[in-house]
């Protein structure tokens, strides 16, 4: 996919690049794989702000995406490679041999009338859905499972990819793209190749109204505000006074602080992402 390049008509054109969509095949969705998607504006079901500066933004469809690929051992031609607003990825519509559509996410290198299939004994093939201890080491595979049956929870975003290092007794040890190394078990499903739409990466938005339309509402700085508003507020001086490192505007440390504490997949992490 190459990337589409703006002439500077305006500042907010100058340095803007956008999409091409020359993989795109299809302008409509599937009406039977679409959802209404409400938006929360980053609130919960109490009505609280629990992720900031989100709201507004376009209307858009929520396409239902088959993590799961839980077909076992029906074969599925690829009908169209189409566009999702709610994800960096391309998305393949699939129709089985019995019927059934559903969308999957698109790797890199799957073309219409391709054909992919899910199960033990399935070819090692771009699209191909197999158990994660049947993959052989070296292989680029995404969509992986962290409990069998669950669907894809890791390495789901656009150019991403992660890669079979090695085993261990029952676990297969993963690469993952951040750099982690983690074992994961090895009835736990993936998709062999790497997620297409790799230029998405070296998307300049360019202005702030493309921002806005993807949802995001601006954020103001810590060093802008006063002192009752944030630690960082009041004063001439850009570093915060009296505290030993930057903190969120309720006090608690922020960057480089570990957040995640889970004690029951903690053990299955062999190192830390970079």
């Amino acid at each position: 996919m190459a990337l589409k390049i703006f002439k500077p008509t305006s500042p907010g054109r100058r340095g803007m690049t956008g999409y091409t969509f020359e993989e795109i095949t299809a302008r409509k969705p599937e009406k039977s794989l679409l959802l209404p998607l409400k938006k929360k504006a980053g609130r919960n079901a109490q009505g609280k702000v629990t992720v900031r500066h989100r709201g507004g933004g376009v209307k858009q469809m929520l396409r239902v995406i088959d993590y799961k690929r839980n077909k076992i051992d029906v074969a599925g031609n690829v009908e169209t490679i189409e566009y999702d607003p709610n994800r960096t990825a391309r998305i393949a519509l699939i129709k089985y041999k019995d019927g059934v559509k559903k969308y999957i996410i698109a790797p890199l290198g799957l073309k219409v009338g391709d054909t992919i299939i899910s199960g033990v004994n399935a070819e090692m093939k771009i699209g191909n859905t197999l158990p994660i201890s049947k993959i052989i080491a070296g292989t680029v595979i995404h969509n992986i499972e962290l409990q069998p049956g669950k669907g894809g929870q890791l390495v789901r975003g656009a150019g991403t990819g992660a890669m079979i290092v090695g085993r261990d007794g029952d676990f297969t040890i993963v690469r993952l793209p951040s750099g982690e190394m983690r074992k994961i078990r090895g009835e736990c499903m993936a998709t062999i190749g790497q997620i297409g739409n790799v230029e998405h990466q070296n998307i300049n938005l360019g202005k702030a109204g493309r921002r806005r339309l993807m949802g995001w509402r601006p954020s103001v700085r810590g060093t802008a505000m006063s002192p009752r508003d944030h630690p960082h507020g009041g004063g001439s001086a850009k570093t915060p006074r009296g505290m030993p490192g930057p903190r969120t505007r309720w006090g608690k440390p922020a960057f480089g602080v570990k957040t995640r504490h889970n004690k029951i997949t903690d053990p299955m992490i062999i190192s830390h992402r970079k």
